[in-house]
């Protein structure tokens, strides 16, 4: 309100609180920036190191207070738009096309069996209501698969697996905010609450609906978009990033789910071949780092050290009936029914990781004013950075020993290029692996498809342009040059190769197929 000089509250925060709070933001980007490296050399996902920065600003540390659940949930939702938006737009359909159903029916099947098992556990375990424990295995019942990338990022896994822990992470928020607000609103004195069944009806409307409104803004934007065909790639990538947004405001004032909206939408979009699309990706990319950066930092200054230890117990409880339990029935009841190997299943259970939904999530009942609740979010906080450090280190670890790696891996390079862009050229990195076969193998008997070439390869640190009778070696990195449309034929060709040898697939003449 005006005061008698004609000033108003807003002027407590003027120029010089600006510059303050401009310094402390750029200076805890600079050290989440720097804290990747230290992330890579020690295998442990960037999230740990976000909320130890929080924690160590906050009121334990240099003593700034934040103690706000409301605004923490809302910039927290905020996060999750741009989070999901960069998820989309960097996710190949190709990749994870056949992944599909099994991920949806573990973000959906998996997570009702998560739940039931966390919530009959935490009520027997640590006498809780009903009512409290299957909001608690509501919770935390969301995964992250960028933790998990974030420590096998050098781990080539089968596409199989990463497609189904990338879709999973994509689709499982959606369901799982539905079900916690729900659950939350029924523990809630004053709260609208409603049968079972009527939760179930709403839920599912609200995800097809969602799923409804992400696919046609993003298909029919995405042509609209192309065919504008702004000229300034740095435009261009804030429209799609709009788009992104749009998609999930309208979404969630239509009463739908905007999460699933959010993400298919940007799924659609990263998928039509648009202009400019390094530039897109290189901006949702960093849209993604800042808003995972923001989030976690601000879940680190939520947390008090003081109230953490006092959940210890009850966060080790239920992250081992979570890890031993849950996850594991949770796979074996989604993915069985798609013919996972138990090895597949072994590793999806562990990779299991949590991350910033849990934890934002857990500010839900405390918005909501769900009596005796309090303890929750650090329980959570305290589940999700001990079960990180004994899951995270010991992923790569168990894909090996359960035979899961593979070979070769050709993963997709980004180069800021105009003449590749207009020739719809792609570039591909394929690394030849210990046990790969490609060893021994000259270039011209891996019969590549029409417009695919080995334009480089790098050798023990020393790189030189291949001719077709360079025979490769184990370790050996080849920089590949392909259509777009020959892309898929063209790692389809690598990897069998690198399976069968130089006589795989022998009858192919040039164009990738048997």
């Amino acid at each position: 309100m005006p005061t008698s000089g004609g000033s108003t509250a807003i002027d407590s925060f003027g120029p010089h609180q600006l510059a303050i709070a401009l310094l402390v933001g750029s200076l805890v980007l600079l050290v989440s920036v720097a804290a990747v490296r230290l992330a890579n050399r020690s295998g442990l996902p960037t999230l740990l190191l976000y909320l130890a920065i929080g924690v160590a600003i906050g009121e334990a540390g240099f003593g700034i207070r934040f103690d706000d659940p409301t605004l923490t949930q809302v910039l927290g939702y905020t996060a999750l738009v741009l989070i999901l938006t960069e998820g989309g737009l960097t996710t190949r359909w190709s990749t994870i096309k056949s992944s599909v159903a099994p991920a949806a029916l573990l973000s959906t099947l998996g997570v009702v069996v998560s739940i039931s098992v966390v919530g009959v556990a935490s009520h027997f375990l640590l006498d809780l209501s009903w009512q409290i424990s299957f909001l608690l295995g509501a919770i935390v019942s969301s995964t992250d698969a960028a933790a998990v990338f974030s420590v096998l990022r050098n781990v080539p896994l089968p596409h199989r697996l990463t497609g189904v822990l990338e879709a999973e992470s994509g689709f499982n928020d959606a369901p799982v905010v539905l079900i916690v607000i729900a659950l939350a609103e029924a523990a809630t004195p004053g709260q609208s609450g409603g049968a079972w069944w009527t939760v179930v009806l709403t839920a599912v409307f609200e995800l097809a609906g969602g799923a409804v409104i992400g696919l046609l803004l993003g298909w029919g934007l995405g042509r609209l978009i192309r065919r504008a065909g702004v000229g300034s790639s740095g435009l261009f990538s804030i429209g799609i990033v709009a788009i992104c947004v749009l998609s999930y405001a309208g979404a969630t004032l239509a009463h739908t789910s905007g999460f699933i909206a959010c993400y298919l939408t940007a799924l659609v979009l990263g998928n039509l071949h648009l202009p400019h699309r390094q530039a897109v990706l290189g901006f949702g990319q960093a849209l993604g780092w800042l808003a995972q950066i923001g989030l976690f930092v601000l879940l680190g200054l939520l947390a008090s050290p003081s109230r953490l230890e006092a959940q210890l117990v009850p966060a080790l409880v239920i992250g081992l009936v979570l890890l031993l339990l849950a996850r594991p029935a949770s796979i074996v009841a989604s993915m069985s029914w798609f013919g996972f190997r138990w090895r597949e299943q072994v590793f999806l259970s562990w990779a299991g990781l949590r991350g910033a939904v849990p934890v934002v999530l857990a500010t839900v009942p405390l918005t909501l004013g769900t009596p005796r609740t309090e303890w929750i979010f650090d329980l959570v906080f305290v589940l999700v950075v001990v079960f990180t450090l004994l899951q995270a280190p010991t992923l790569p670890a168990l894909a090996r020993r359960l035979g899961l790696i593979e070979d070769t891996q050709a993963l997709d390079m980004q180069v800021e290029s105009t003449p590749l862009e207009d020739l719809h050229a792609e570039m591909l990195q394929v690394r030849v692996g210990p046990l790969s076969r490609l060893h021994g193998v000259e270039l011209h008997e891996l019969r590549l498809p029409p417009g695919a070439n080995v334009t480089m390869v790098v050798r023990e640190g020393a790189s030189f342009v291949p001719d077709r009778r360079t025979v490769l070696r184990r370790s050996d990195q080849l920089l590949l040059v392909t259509t777009a449309a020959t892309r898929g034929a063209t790692i389809r060709r690598v990897r069998a190769v690198s399976q069968g040898g130089r006589l795989a697939d022998w009858r192919a003449r040039g164009s990738g197929t048997p």
